[in-house]
């Protein structure tokens, strides 16, 4: 198996085409910077398709000539500006929609936005930002974004905590022997061969994802657990630990990443905030800073949480403990239950 970082989100070309090489040494080994570089190849080999199959094919269309310059720019004002959903045919830039602006102070998961017809009859339809919040007249509204998806989208960043995220990958490698199995039970479970999981600074881990390691790391001894008879109730075993060894090793795989990932910054959290109470720092060395200070915290915060673990590995109860409390062989204090005879 393997634990990695992924973000999917798209960087606006003001924040792609100009960061020079001593810019990207700023966001090396960051999530911003593998997307940003994913994306800038991404929408060159768009560039390449419409210069060869539009432009070209139209230049009575084109009298000028269209730069990936220009292209990345255009890319860039529609990915920032146009709103979720509003994709193929639905795509379109809403005049004066994108100037609303936003605050951390007020927050909702609902969407404050709506398409919708006009009037009792009408065919014609209207685009309607409504708050899905209570607001007061002046307020500005939170996008529930992370500092990355913040830089990523739109250029900026936020002193707030619980704008700081982390994207886990973890995989079920093929090389398992266990592969088929283990992908089935992923797969009955709303998972599949890849999982990402979003952390966020001073946040639990999210629900699925202890399970999911556990089911990773299964085999040896463990491994009858993934048998068809166990197919239907093995995810509600994996919800508590199932061995010593499992967990164990679980807390090796997540520590050896988040040493990895830390391990390929060019600065430490220390070095990260003495740049941040600095004064007159420069607008995008601040981002690369606030984005890559953010991460690491977050990696750290993983990483304690397992170090933790790992030392609670003696007092936790395993699967062959709860198996023998259910047909009373062991008492609650973990006692032998003898045959009376």
């Amino acid at each position: 198996m393997a634990a990695a970082i992924h973000h999917h989100h798209l960087l606006p070309p003001r924040l792609l085409s100009c960061r020079s090489e001593e810019e990207l040494l700023e966001i090396q080994g960051t999530q911003l910077l593998s997307t940003t570089m994913g994306v800038k190849e991404y929408v060159q080999s768009e560039f390449e398709s419409v210069e060869a199959e539009i432009i070209s094919e139209n230049k009575e269309l084109f009298p000028g000539t269209v730069t990936f310059d220009d292209f990345l720019w255009a890319f860039g004002i529609l990915r920032s500006r146009v709103f979720a959903e509003l994709r193929g045919d639905k795509l379109a830039l809403i005049p004066f929609a994108d100037l609303v602006n936003h605050s951390d102070d007020i927050a909702s998961k609902e969407s404050s936005w709506e398409i919708k017809g006009k009037g009792l009859f009408g065919r014609d339809v209207v685009f309607s930002l409504r708050t899905p919040v209570n607001v007061k007249s002046g307020e500005q509204y939170d996008l529930d974004k992370s500092n990355a998806e913040l830089a990523l989208d739109y250029g900026f960043t936020e002193s707030n905590s619980s704008r700081d995220a982390y994207t886990l990958t973890l995989e079920i490698s093929e090389s398992d022997p266990f592969y088929d199995d283990k992908l089935d039970i992923a797969e009955l479970n709303g998972m599949g061969e890849t999982a990402y999981f979003d952390i966020v600074l001073g946040e639990s881990l999210p629900p699925q994802m202890l399970p999911y390691l556990r089911l990773l790391c299964l085999g040896g001894t463990d491994a009858f657990l993934l048998e068809a008879l166990f197919r239907n109730a093995v995810w509600g075993h994996l919800e508590l630990p199932v061995s010593q060894d499992n967990e164990e090793a679980i807390c090796q795989v997540i520590r050896n990443a988040c040493k990895s990932a830390l391990g390929a910054y060019h600065t430490t959290i220390e070095e990260d905030e003495e740049l941040l109470g600095s004064e007159n720092l420069q607008p995008r060395l601040q981002i690369a800073v606030e984005v890559r200070a953010g991460e690491k915290k977050v990696l750290q915060q993983i990483d304690d949480i397992f170090k933790q673990r790992e030392e609670e590995l003696d007092g936790l109860e395993y699967y062959q403990e709860r198996r023998l409390k259910d047909i009373g062989l062991v008492g609650d204090n973990g006692e032998i239950i003898f045959w009376e005879s």
